[in-house]
């Protein structure tokens, strides 16, 4: 759900913080005031282009930020987060945000993370759906139709076993492709191939050799050097009067001369005898280590020839010794597969087969099903057109089906395509729903359809702008209840001019225009009980004791309706 939004700088908001609340939120205020700023913020976090005369006057740019609560949100959106570089969320909340200035700077994020004004709106789809006089309206997609199907009639597992076939012949398409060249290709994919597996093979790498190769190089190239420092290091402590082993020798001496005048000066002795044989050990191990460095030209050759190997497979193959001698071993298995590129078309094009009859029997059982589901469906949203005003329209949910498995057939959901459509008076031609031309009775087909569908529908989020155009009496107090079902499972806003669909609402928002420091601001308030009835006679037609009495009796009756519902 969408905990807070924060709009700054739009249209005639300079700084708001919106705390929401779960169930239904309506919207209300003067025409003109601002309700529309809530929607438009959304918009902007879905992806619509930003219109930059929106930014406040007098302010450089314009953001907006929404909060939302996501752990119970079934699409995958932590992996989607990983695949796109995007911070991850171990709260489970997702911080969308969006600003844009007056000069044309434009930037998006997520979970503070950069990104692409289309992730945003990827991102965006699962969380939020927009219903009214906009063009973000995922159900007008005939994919998200057919997702809507499936959905109602529990068909998501039949939709997945046909999706695995399908992923599965995309694997073998791929490899078969990779197969079927022409001679020349092939012949130059051949000797390509066995001149990488022949450079790899020769070259008998180790994964653990650079290093050791590297350090034997270090002491070859400096054998002359090492020499020379082991030399100065021996004749220090044994060449000459000023050595440290003849220096030790007169300092032996003079201790064993003061022990025979003072017996307690023996420890000093030990320490000299222990300095001295340490030292001596010293020189044996330079003596060893100055015979083991060996001045050796054509050792110091082989050295450089086998770095300058590894560095050239390097450059061809991979970053390190690891990931040539892996290159080496793909390249062998790619071209024992081209060398043998007939029988190995043979498997794949029998695996191809076998997939083909997978398919078309998934397919076939996906499509017996829906077409089992298009009645109910349309039976039932169209009782709740009938409910919502629309007494003698027709809803229909039309199917058509690819006949085999060319490329125009399939797509990852099956054969089937299928198109809602909606015909609002007697006489007239059912129409696709994105053909409808009224707003409102867009949003009224989408509230029967989100009242149908509410449990199974994944969107957290629904927002209706001008659900109530072109009704009243019965039919609004009808909508009022139809968005108090649907928020049973969704958290849903709902801008409104009637009265009656706002005194449905668990909460209530007012939006006005007030005159601040000489400037018009937009300002939205969350109204308690006796805000709520002045509004709702406001909506009513004015203030007297009638208007009053009638938002009264609206608001009591909601409660009743809701203490109906807690006890059933």
């Amino acid at each position: 759900m969408l905990t807070t939004l924060r709009i700054k700088n739009l249209a005639l908001v300079p700084d708001l913080t919106l705390e929401l609340p779960p169930g239904l939120t309506v919207i209300t205020g003067e025409t003109g005031a601002g309700k529309s700023v809530i929607l438009g913020a959304l918009q902007l976090l879905l992806g619509q282009r930003a219109d930059r005369t929106l930014i406040r006057a007098g302010a450089d740019g314009c953001s907006v930020e929404a909060v939302f609560e996501a752990g119970r949100l079934r699409a995958p959106w932590r992996q989607f987060l990983e695949e796109n570089g995007l911070e991850p969320s171990d709260a489970g909340q997702l911080i969308l945000r969006r600003s844009f200035t007056a000069a044309g700077a434009n930037r998006q994020f997520v979970n503070g993370s950069p990104t692409s004004l289309a992730t945003l709106a990827s991102l965006g789809a699962w969380l939020v759906d927009l219903h009214g006089p906009h063009d973000h309206q995922s159900l007008l997609q005939p994919a998200r139709q057919l997702e809507i199907l499936d959905a109602f009639g529990g068909l998501e597992p039949k939709r997945e076993t046909f999706m695995d076939w399908m992923r599965r012949r995309s694997r073998v398409t791929a490899e078969k492709t990779a197969l079927v060249v022409d001679e020349a290709t092939y012949a130059r994919q051949l000797d390509l191939l066995r001149f990488q597996v022949q450079e790899i093979s020769e070259a008998k790498l180790r994964i653990d050799e650079e290093a050791e190769i590297d350090s034997e190089h270090r002491r070859t190239a400096n054998a002359a050097r090492l020499l020379e420092l082991s030399q100065v290091a021996r004749n220090a402590l044994s060449e000459g009067d000023e050595a440290v082993l003849t220096l030790l020798g007169i300092i032996g001496r003079a201790l064993h001369d003061l022990v025979r005048i003072d017996s307690g000066a023996q420890a000093l002795v030990e320490s000299h005898e222990t300095a001295v044989a340490m030292l001596r050990e010293l020189q044996s191990e330079l003596s060893r280590y100055t015979d083991g460095v060996e001045l050796d030209p054509a050792r110091l050759e082989i050295l450089e020839q086998r770095i300058n190997l590894i560095h050239s497979l390097k450059r061809k193959y991979g970053a390190d010794l690891a990931a040539v001698i892996t290159h080496g071993q793909e390249a062998r298995v790619r071209l024992s597969a081209l060398e043998s590129r007939d029988s190995e078309l043979e498997r794949l094009n029998a695996e191809l087969a076998t997939i083909a009859l997978g398919l078309k029997k998934a397919g076939q059982e996906l499509t017996v099903a829906r077409k089992k589901l298009l009645p109910r469906l349309s039976t039932a949203v169209g009782r709740e057109l009938a409910a919502l005003g629309f007494r003698q329209s027709a809803f229909e949910v039309i199917m058509t089906s690819a006949p085999d498995l060319s490329d125009s057939g399939p797509s990852s959901s099956g054969f089937d395509r299928v198109e809602f459509q909606f015909a609002p008076n007697p006489g007239e031609p059912a129409r696709p729903l994105r053909s409808i031309a009224s707003s409102g009775e867009l949003a009224r087909v989408m509230l029967a359809l989100k009242t149908v569908l509410a449990k199974e529908d994944d969107v957290p989020v629904l927002v209706f702008d001008e659900v109530d155009a072109n009704v009243g009496g019965e039919t609004a107090t009808t909508v009022g209840a139809k968005m108090r079902q649907i928020a049973q499972d969704h958290q849903v806003l709902c801008i409104t001019h009637l009265a009656p669909v706002a005194a449905a609402g668990d909460s209530h928002l007012l939006v006005s225009k007030e005159l601040v420091d000489g400037r018009t601001e937009s300002q939205i308030i969350l109204l308690d009980r006796r805000g709520r009835a002045a509004e709702l006679a406001r909506m009513l037609g004015g203030g007297g004791d009638a208007a009053r009495r009638h938002a009264e009796a609206l608001l009591e009756k909601r409660t009743e309706r809701q203490s109906s519902i807690s006890r059933v």
